[in-house]
Protein backbone atom coordinates (compact mmCIF):
# COMPACT_ATOMS: atom_id res chain seq x y z
CA UNK A 1 0.00 0.00 0.00
CA UNK A 2 2.88 2.31 0.76
CA UNK A 3 4.48 1.75 -2.18
CA UNK A 4 1.66 2.20 -4.27
CA UNK A 5 0.68 5.94 -2.55
CA UNK A 6 4.65 6.18 -3.18
CA UNK A 7 4.77 5.71 -7.15
CA UNK A 8 1.37 7.90 -7.27
CA UNK A 9 3.32 10.48 -5.58
CA UNK A 10 6.25 10.54 -7.35
CA UNK A 11 4.73 10.05 -10.62
CA UNK A 12 2.54 13.67 -10.49
CA UNK A 13 3.57 16.52 -12.03
CA UNK A 14 5.44 19.76 -10.89
CA UNK A 15 2.71 22.53 -10.74
CA UNK A 16 4.35 26.27 -11.25
CA UNK A 17 2.42 28.46 -8.87
CA UNK A 18 1.56 30.57 -11.93
CA UNK A 19 -1.85 31.87 -9.82
CA UNK A 20 -0.28 32.60 -6.57
CA UNK A 21 2.80 34.94 -8.66
CA UNK A 22 0.03 36.84 -10.39
CA UNK A 23 -1.56 37.71 -7.33
CA UNK A 24 1.17 38.46 -5.52
CA UNK A 25 2.50 40.69 -8.35
CA UNK A 26 -1.19 42.34 -8.72
CA UNK A 27 -1.23 43.01 -5.13
CA UNK A 28 1.98 44.34 -5.38
CA UNK A 29 0.61 46.98 -8.13
CA UNK A 30 -2.13 47.80 -6.27
CA UNK A 31 -0.83 48.16 -2.91
CA UNK A 32 2.71 49.85 -4.11
CA UNK A 33 1.09 53.21 -4.23
CA UNK A 34 -0.66 53.40 -1.14
CA UNK A 35 3.10 52.24 0.82
CA UNK A 36 4.55 55.24 -1.25
CA UNK A 37 2.32 57.59 0.00
CA UNK A 38 2.72 56.45 3.69
CA UNK A 39 6.75 56.76 3.03
CA UNK A 40 6.11 59.58 1.75
CA UNK A 41 4.32 61.21 4.63
CA UNK A 42 7.03 60.06 6.82
CA UNK A 43 10.28 61.35 5.03
CA UNK A 44 11.96 64.84 6.42
CA UNK A 45 12.30 67.18 3.26
CA UNK A 46 15.94 66.93 2.83
CA UNK A 47 15.27 63.13 2.12
CA UNK A 48 13.05 63.88 -0.82
CA UNK A 49 15.51 65.83 -2.44
CA UNK A 50 17.30 64.16 -5.63
CA UNK A 51 17.03 60.04 -5.62
CA UNK A 52 14.13 59.31 -3.47
CA UNK A 53 15.35 55.45 -1.89
CA UNK A 54 12.66 53.07 -1.33
CA UNK A 55 12.75 52.54 1.80
CA UNK A 56 12.25 55.62 3.77
CA UNK A 57 15.93 56.08 5.56
CA UNK A 58 14.37 58.84 8.17
CA UNK A 59 11.37 59.18 10.05
CA UNK A 60 9.12 62.18 11.27
CA UNK A 61 5.62 63.40 12.02
CA UNK A 62 6.54 67.11 11.23
CA UNK A 63 4.05 66.92 8.05
CA UNK A 64 0.88 65.98 9.96
CA UNK A 65 1.61 68.39 12.62
CA UNK A 66 2.35 71.08 9.95
CA UNK A 67 -1.17 70.30 8.57
CA UNK A 68 -2.88 71.11 11.78
CA UNK A 69 -1.01 73.98 12.70
CA UNK A 70 -0.30 75.69 9.96
CA UNK A 71 -2.27 74.85 7.23
CA UNK A 72 -5.78 74.50 9.15
CA UNK A 73 -6.32 70.57 7.63
CA UNK A 74 -8.94 69.97 10.81
CA UNK A 75 -11.55 72.59 9.09
CA UNK A 76 -11.19 71.13 5.54
CA UNK A 77 -11.89 67.34 7.03
CA UNK A 78 -14.85 68.65 9.18
CA UNK A 79 -15.98 70.17 6.21
CA UNK A 80 -15.50 67.10 4.04
CA UNK A 81 -17.31 64.91 7.08
CA UNK A 82 -20.30 67.70 6.81
CA UNK A 83 -20.90 66.87 2.90
CA UNK A 84 -20.42 63.71 2.48
CA UNK A 85 -22.67 62.90 5.43
CA UNK A 86 -25.69 64.88 4.35
CA UNK A 87 -25.39 63.76 0.89
CA UNK A 88 -24.94 60.54 1.95
CA UNK A 89 -27.88 60.43 3.95
CA UNK A 90 -30.08 62.54 1.54
CA UNK A 91 -28.89 59.87 -0.92
CA UNK A 92 -30.07 56.80 0.89
CA UNK A 93 -33.58 58.17 1.82
CA UNK A 94 -34.46 59.20 -1.63
CA UNK A 95 -32.52 56.40 -3.90
CA UNK A 96 -33.72 53.54 -1.41
CA UNK A 97 -37.03 54.73 -1.73
CA UNK A 98 -37.77 55.24 -5.24
CA UNK A 99 -35.76 52.01 -5.94
CA UNK A 100 -38.24 50.08 -4.06
CA UNK A 101 -41.31 52.05 -5.68
CA UNK A 102 -40.04 50.76 -9.13
CA UNK A 103 -38.62 47.72 -8.09
CA UNK A 104 -42.42 46.08 -6.80
CA UNK A 105 -44.65 44.69 -9.20
CA UNK A 106 -48.14 46.54 -7.28
CA UNK A 107 -46.16 50.08 -8.48
CA UNK A 108 -45.52 48.98 -11.89
CA UNK A 109 -46.23 51.72 -14.15
CA UNK A 110 -45.78 51.62 -18.25
CA UNK A 111 -42.64 53.76 -18.38
CA UNK A 112 -40.99 51.80 -16.16
CA UNK A 113 -37.74 50.88 -18.03
CA UNK A 114 -37.76 54.37 -19.97
CA UNK A 115 -37.08 56.33 -16.46
CA UNK A 116 -35.17 53.11 -15.04
CA UNK A 117 -32.64 53.65 -17.96
CA UNK A 118 -33.14 57.88 -18.04
CA UNK A 119 -32.15 57.70 -14.30
CA UNK A 120 -28.88 55.98 -15.11
CA UNK A 121 -27.99 57.87 -17.87
CA UNK A 122 -27.56 60.87 -15.28
CA UNK A 123 -25.02 58.69 -13.44
CA UNK A 124 -23.13 57.74 -16.71
CA UNK A 125 -22.46 61.25 -17.73
CA UNK A 126 -19.33 62.84 -16.87
CA UNK A 127 -20.44 64.94 -13.59
CA UNK A 128 -18.97 68.49 -15.21
CA UNK A 129 -21.81 68.32 -18.29
CA UNK A 130 -24.14 69.62 -14.76
CA UNK A 131 -22.11 72.55 -13.72
CA UNK A 132 -23.45 75.17 -15.82
CA UNK A 133 -26.69 74.22 -15.50
CA UNK A 134 -25.47 74.08 -11.43
CA UNK A 135 -24.45 77.07 -10.83
CA UNK A 136 -27.10 79.39 -13.29
CA UNK A 137 -29.45 77.59 -10.13
CA UNK A 138 -27.10 77.51 -6.81
CA UNK A 139 -26.28 81.32 -7.93
CA UNK A 140 -29.98 82.34 -8.65
CA UNK A 141 -30.86 80.44 -4.78
CA UNK A 142 -27.58 82.80 -3.55
CA UNK A 143 -26.20 79.73 -1.81
CA UNK A 144 -22.34 79.87 -3.83
CA UNK A 145 -19.49 79.92 -1.60
CA UNK A 146 -21.52 77.62 0.66
CA UNK A 147 -20.97 73.94 1.00
CA UNK A 148 -24.78 73.44 0.36
CA UNK A 149 -24.15 73.17 -3.58
CA UNK A 150 -21.38 70.81 -2.86
CA UNK A 151 -23.76 68.32 -1.36
CA UNK A 152 -26.62 68.76 -3.37
CA UNK A 153 -24.50 68.24 -6.35
CA UNK A 154 -23.37 64.74 -4.94
CA UNK A 155 -26.67 63.39 -3.91
CA UNK A 156 -27.87 64.01 -8.18
CA UNK A 157 -24.93 61.89 -9.05
CA UNK A 158 -25.53 59.49 -6.27
CA UNK A 159 -29.11 58.79 -6.35
CA UNK A 160 -29.05 57.50 -10.01
CA UNK A 161 -26.46 55.05 -8.71
CA UNK A 162 -28.59 53.77 -5.83
CA UNK A 163 -31.51 53.30 -7.22
CA UNK A 164 -30.07 51.15 -10.44
CA UNK A 165 -28.05 49.21 -7.90
CA UNK A 166 -30.57 48.80 -5.57
CA UNK A 167 -33.59 47.63 -8.03
CA UNK A 168 -31.88 44.47 -8.10
CA UNK A 169 -31.94 43.63 -4.34
CA UNK A 170 -35.91 44.39 -4.20
CA UNK A 171 -36.62 42.75 -6.85
CA UNK A 172 -34.93 39.58 -5.47
CA UNK A 173 -36.72 40.08 -2.45
CA UNK A 174 -39.75 37.05 -2.16
CA UNK A 175 -43.39 39.21 -2.25
CA UNK A 176 -44.71 36.30 0.20
CA UNK A 177 -43.01 37.77 2.73
CA UNK A 178 -44.58 41.45 2.64
CA UNK A 179 -47.79 39.98 1.76
CA UNK A 180 -47.49 38.54 5.27
CA UNK A 181 -46.50 41.17 7.02
CA UNK A 182 -49.42 43.24 5.33
CA UNK A 183 -51.84 40.33 6.49
CA UNK A 184 -50.47 41.15 9.98
CA UNK A 185 -51.26 44.16 9.64
CA UNK A 186 -48.33 46.36 8.81
CA UNK A 187 -49.05 49.77 7.17
CA UNK A 188 -46.24 50.45 3.99
CA UNK A 189 -44.08 52.40 5.65
CA UNK A 190 -43.99 49.88 8.51
CA UNK A 191 -42.99 47.34 5.94
CA UNK A 192 -40.45 49.06 4.33
CA UNK A 193 -38.62 50.64 6.83
CA UNK A 194 -38.83 46.96 9.46
CA UNK A 195 -38.67 43.79 7.53
CA UNK A 196 -37.70 45.27 3.55
CA UNK A 197 -34.61 47.64 4.21
CA UNK A 198 -32.99 45.08 6.91
CA UNK A 199 -33.35 42.12 4.80
CA UNK A 200 -31.77 44.38 1.84
CA UNK A 201 -28.86 45.26 4.59
CA UNK A 202 -25.71 44.40 2.37
CA UNK A 203 -26.57 45.95 -0.62
CA UNK A 204 -27.60 49.09 1.20
CA UNK A 205 -24.15 49.20 2.92
CA UNK A 206 -21.93 48.39 -0.57
CA UNK A 207 -23.51 50.71 -1.96
CA UNK A 208 -23.35 53.14 1.39
CA UNK A 209 -19.94 52.52 0.51
CA UNK A 210 -19.63 53.59 -3.08
CA UNK A 211 -21.73 56.45 -2.07
CA UNK A 212 -19.60 58.14 0.23
CA UNK A 213 -16.60 57.48 -1.68
CA UNK A 214 -17.80 59.93 -3.93
CA UNK A 215 -18.95 62.03 -1.85
CA UNK A 216 -15.59 62.14 -0.18
CA UNK A 217 -13.34 62.66 -3.21
CA UNK A 218 -15.19 64.98 -4.77
CA UNK A 219 -13.62 67.94 -6.21
CA UNK A 220 -14.69 68.87 -9.61
CA UNK A 221 -18.01 70.84 -7.94
CA UNK A 222 -16.24 71.88 -4.69
CA UNK A 223 -13.47 73.84 -7.04
CA UNK A 224 -16.34 75.50 -8.96
CA UNK A 225 -18.56 76.32 -6.22
CA UNK A 226 -16.37 77.19 -3.18
CA UNK A 227 -14.37 79.58 -3.43
CA UNK A 228 -13.47 80.52 0.29
CA UNK A 229 -10.69 78.68 2.04
CA UNK A 230 -13.24 78.42 5.18
CA UNK A 231 -14.97 76.14 3.26
CA UNK A 232 -12.87 73.91 1.17
CA UNK A 233 -12.76 70.35 1.95
CA UNK A 234 -9.72 67.80 1.82
CA UNK A 235 -9.45 67.30 -2.15
CA UNK A 236 -9.90 71.10 -2.39
CA UNK A 237 -6.93 72.01 0.12
CA UNK A 238 -4.67 69.07 -1.09
CA UNK A 239 -4.65 70.89 -4.13
CA UNK A 240 -4.34 74.10 -2.58
CA UNK A 241 -1.25 72.89 -0.85
CA UNK A 242 0.57 71.71 -4.23
CA UNK A 243 0.32 75.79 -5.42
CA UNK A 244 3.32 77.23 -7.44
CA UNK A 245 4.39 78.51 -4.33
CA UNK A 246 4.66 74.91 -2.59
CA UNK A 247 5.69 72.48 -4.98
CA UNK A 248 8.08 70.70 -3.15
CA UNK A 249 6.24 70.36 -0.02
CA UNK A 250 5.55 67.05 -1.19
CA UNK A 251 5.19 65.86 2.32
CA UNK A 252 2.46 67.81 3.30
CA UNK A 253 0.29 66.60 0.15
CA UNK A 254 1.34 62.73 1.11
CA UNK A 255 0.15 63.65 4.79
CA UNK A 256 -2.60 64.64 3.55
CA UNK A 257 -3.56 61.71 1.53
CA UNK A 258 -3.25 59.66 3.93
CA UNK A 259 -4.98 61.12 6.36
CA UNK A 260 -7.93 61.72 3.98
CA UNK A 261 -7.88 57.62 3.79
CA UNK A 262 -9.12 56.52 7.12
CA UNK A 263 -12.50 57.69 6.91
CA UNK A 264 -12.93 55.30 3.77
CA UNK A 265 -10.68 52.20 5.34
CA UNK A 266 -12.48 52.67 8.79
CA UNK A 267 -15.88 52.28 6.44
CA UNK A 268 -14.71 49.35 4.73
CA UNK A 269 -13.45 47.36 7.84
CA UNK A 270 -16.58 47.57 10.36
CA UNK A 271 -18.97 47.15 7.25
CA UNK A 272 -16.68 44.11 5.44
CA UNK A 273 -19.16 41.27 5.64
CA UNK A 274 -22.04 43.56 4.36
CA UNK A 275 -20.06 44.87 1.88
CA UNK A 276 -18.87 41.23 0.44
CA UNK A 277 -22.51 39.96 0.58
CA UNK A 278 -23.67 42.76 -1.44
CA UNK A 279 -20.70 43.47 -4.05
CA UNK A 280 -21.35 39.57 -4.90
CA UNK A 281 -25.02 39.30 -4.76
CA UNK A 282 -26.83 41.99 -5.50
CA UNK A 283 -24.74 43.78 -8.39
CA UNK A 284 -25.06 40.66 -10.56
CA UNK A 285 -28.42 39.72 -10.08
CA UNK A 286 -31.27 41.05 -12.84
Amino acid sequence: MENRMQRKLGTKKFRFPWRAIVAVVLLFIALFPIYWLLAMSIRNNAEMTGSIPVVPQSFTLEHFTRLFTEEDFGTALTNSLQVTAVSLTLSLVFGLTAAYVIARRRFRFGLKKPVTYWVLLVRVLPPVAFAIPLFIMFSKMGVLNTKLPVMLSCVLINIPLIIWFMIAFFQDLPEEIEESAKIDGATEWQLYLRIVLPLVAPGIAAIAMLSFMYAWNEYTYSIIFIQSPANFTVPLKLVVLNTEDNLTQFGLVAAGGAISMVPITLFVVFAQNYLIKGLSSGAVKG
